[in-house]
């Protein structure tokens, strides 16, 4: 999908995905990297779900398990 403006240049389709997980890894006195270490995903990804991109279910699953948390307490961590 082009803009207007640019036709190279695609819309973003996708909203922006509430979360906690700043706070929660803060909260653990834990750095990105640590948390993508963790988690086994990478730092970059950790920075892309901080800033409420969209991700999947598994990369959600494992953020929650890397924090010390359960499954079960999933609503504290993302809004779904």
């Amino acid at each position: 999908m082009a803009t207007r403006d640019n036709p190279r240049k695609k819309k973003n389709v996708f909203t922006k995905m509430a979360n906690n997980v700043r706070k929660f890894r803060e909260q653990l006195l834990m750095s990105k990297a640590e948390l993508a270490r963790a988690a086994g995903l990478s730092a970059l990804t950790i920075d892309r779900v901080e800033k409420g991109e969209i991700c999947r279910m598994a990369t959600k699953r494992k953020i929650i398990k890397a924090l010390g948390l359960n499954i079960s307490e999933k609503e504290r961590v993302f809004r779904i």
